[in-house]
């Protein structure tokens, strides 16, 4: 059965002018789902289990989790692997979106089970259209089994 309510993008960046940045391509490419945005890994995991601050929050479980690696308090690999470990967590696709151009981390990512690695390209224009083509890829073409 299909649902009738868009599942919620979670964008989980560190750095608020590359969330800005990612915030205003999805609104660009006029995707319906709502944007939730997320600073770092710990508040990632407290909003997929809703808990602490995101306790009772109704929205469901996200489309995608467009994640960066390097972050205060938990990096990025560390939220995969604790995603891909958990029954409730591990069919929801995650995009590493992250800066890094290290082998190692593109490597250990996709080892965990990134759905895939996009380097966040330098040029904003670039960058845009990196980021739309991934909105609309998730969040519009992708077909995943209900996680709810």
């Amino acid at each position: 059965m299909m649902k009738t309510c868009l599942r919620p993008i979670l964008l989980v960046e560190d750095s608020l002018a590359d969330a800005e940045m990612a915030m205003d391509a999805l609104q660009e490419a006029n995707l319906a789902n709502p944007v939730v945005h997320v600073e770092d890994g710990v508040d990632c995991l407290d909003w997929l289990h809703a808990r602490g601050a995101f306790a009772g929050r109704t929205d469901g479980d996200p489309v995608v989790v467009l994640l960066d690696i390097k972050m205060p308090r938990m990096n990025g690999l560390d939220v995969l692997t604790h995603m891909r470990e958990d029954e409730k967590l591990r069919r929801i696709p995650v995009v590493i979106l992250s800066s890094s151009r290290e082998e190692s981390d593109l490597a250990r990512s996709w080892d965990l089970g990134a759905n895939a690695y996009v380097i966040k390209p330098v040029d904003v224009g670039q960058f845009f259209d990196a980021v739309r083509t991934l909105g609309q890829f998730w969040a519009v073409l992708n077909q995943s089994p209900d996680s709810d």
